[in-house]
């Protein structure tokens, strides 16, 4: 029998900000059993196994980012869309460190599908449209922006800026505008 109260949705809820608190890779089953106050067992009502509670984080983290570019992306575009979804897409990150890391992980399609995970590539497609790629060079560009925003935001959250006096607010409006450069400057 189910526990009063528990859900799937509020456990996936606190499985998420468990995630933010102590990191991703510690999230299991157990911890979150340990935070509602109650044995294992009684998550497995709701929950399939330690996959299943780890692909629903990531299905919620891609959604409230999306929602948050979308929100951030309404009647932008060029340069002023391409910032605004880099921005969203930092800023979740660092306000959500253990729901942007259950965002890599690899969901199976029929999960993909059904949860609409396809968005961010979505939007991302819709912000390039002002710079007018044609394919395969579209792809191409989606693929760069994820790479530059997945890492430059990874390599911050890690530390890896620390050493320099230089201010990473100001490395990453640098790096928005190169992007935007090239992005206006795709090589045929």
């Amino acid at each position: 029998m189910a526990r009063a109260g528990l859900t799937v949705e509020r456990l996936v809820q606190a499985a998420a900000e468990l995630a933010d608190e102590i990191g991703f890779d510690h999230l299991t089953v157990s911890a979150l059993a340990r935070r509602f106050g109650v044995k294992d067992a009684s998550l497995y009502s709701h929950l399939k196994n330690a996959r299943d509670l780890r692909e629903r984080v990531a299905v919620l983290a891609l959604s409230e980012l999306a929602d948050r570019a979308a929100s951030a992306l309404a009647g932008r575009a060029g340069k002023d869309a391409l910032v605004a979804f880099a921005n969203a897409y930092r800023d979740y990150a660092r306000q959500h460190p253990g729901r942007y890391a259950a965002m890599r992980v690899d969901l199976t399609p029929e999960i993909a599908a059904t949860s609409r995970a396809d968005r961010h590539s979505e939007m991302t497609r819709a912000i390039l449209r002002g710079y007018h790629l044609p394919e395969p060079a579209e792809t191409d560009a989606v693929r760069m922006l994820h790479s530059t925003l997945h890492g430059y935001t990874t390599l911050e959250a890690s530390g890896g800026f620390g050493h320099h006096p230089r201010d990473t607010a100001a490395s990453w409006s640098k790096t928005l505008d190169v992007l935007h450069v090239a992005l206006g400057n795709w090589p045929s």
